[in-house]
């Protein structure tokens, strides 16, 4: 199963609305047939595997992250084609998160006889899934926030001082997490000041170029202040952009901003702010499974305060920037400590990785 988990890895960023799958078929401890979901629309794994292993499916062991589909989409069930191979046993990682589906492919199989197990290294194959499961579970997007920061708990230098926080392995972990997000939310300051292209680009360690998806722009704008000649709409990005304003914001700069190629979504607002409570609903309608907010610091600030955030990604680099002007990671105080969990922590060069999830209530 972990070859399994590895495999469907390798969909990262490809795969969505669907989720990452791995599978492999054994047959007399050996692996006879192997493969992974590489887009919507396209084989499944377990029906790549199966043709690869050919006649030697035949009572042969399918191991599988995500339980057989049984019903047809845009492709044909994979519990036809498991049955079909004379498959003789299927072990499942986890089962479909969907409940008006969940069971049904592991109880089609026991029904025509083959032997299934389920839960084998479940928790690893929800956690590769974690935006699909919980889109699926409540129709709603899983939500990540990165921040690079400097020991002092600075995210720029301030006011007339331009450069990067983070160094260049940091940056290829950005680029990775943009690639494996549906959409990428920020500011409207952020996108005033800093005017960023919001793509993916990818790159190995020696600088070879990877391909990479690049995901949907929101902006958060309650007064429509975004410039129609920003480079996020204008630049050769097939990725549209949305800007999310209020019902107050003037209607003049929404037909600018349309000219420009983007959308706007309005909607109601007690404060001025555009309720990103509501534009995550929106978003998670649209099968947008997972959002990555990228700042600046009142946005964060936000989204932390009203319980909209899944898990931090919070990149330390060995900088100490000093001053007042700079502008820290939270510009707003929270009405309580938010306690993280599972901590995971690792090197990115000169930098220091953590990531964790924040509490469910």
């Amino acid at each position: 199963m972990r070859r399994a988990l590895a495999l469907a890895r390798r969909g990262e960023g490809w795969t969505g609305p669907n989720p990452m799958v791995g599978a492999l078929v054994v047959r007399g401890g050996r692996v006879v047939g192997q493969g992974w979901h590489r887009r919507a629309g396209e084989a499944h794994a377990e029906v790549i595997a199966l043709r690869r292993a050919g006649r030697f499916a035949r009572g042969a062991t399918l191991y599988v992250t995500l339980e057989p589909c049984n019903h047809a989409g845009r492709t044909p069930p994979c519990t036809d084609a498991i049955i079909a191979r004379g498959v003789g046993r299927v072990v499942i990682g986890m089962s479909d998160p969907n409940a008006r589906v969940r069971g049904g492919g592991a109880r089609r199989l026991r029904e025509k006889g083959i032997e299934v197990a389920r839960g084998v290294l479940e928790s690893d194959c929800r956690a590769m899934n974690a935006a699909f499961v919980k889109h699926a579970t409540t129709g709603r997007p899983l939500v990540s926030v990165k921040c690079a920061v400097s020991l002092d708990g600075k995210v720029a230098f301030g006011r007339g001082r331009a450069g990067r926080i983070s160094g260049p392995e940091a940056n290829r972990y950005v680029h990775r997490l943009r690639h494996a997000s549906d959409a990428i939310l920020v500011g409207v300051e952020t996108v005033r000041v800093d005017d960023p292209r919001l793509t993916t680009r990818r790159s190995t360690a020696r600088g070879r170029t990877l391909a990479g998806q690049d995901p949907l722009r929101v902006i958060l704008d309650g007064r429509l202040r975004t410039p129609p000649r920003s480079r996020l709409l204008h630049g050769a990005s097939p990725a549209g952009t949305v800007i999310a304003t209020t019902t107050g914001a003037p209607r003049r700069s929404e037909a600018l901003l349309r000219a420009a190629g983007a959308e706007v979504w309005r909607f109601p607002s007690r404060d001025g702010r555009v309720d990103l409570d509501r534009v995550l609903r929106e978003l998670g309608r649209c099968d947008v499974q997972s959002v990555l907010i990228e700042g600046g610091p009142r946005v964060v600030a936000y989204a932390l305060a009203r319980g909209l955030v899944d898990r931090v990604a919070i990149i330390v680099a060995p900088l100490l920037v000093g001053g007042d002007r700079a502008p820290g990671l939270l510009a707003e105080a929270l009405a309580k400590p938010l306690n993280l969990e599972n901590l995971r922590v690792r090197r990115l060069g000169a930098d220091l990785l953590i990531e964790a999830d924040l509490p469910r209530p």
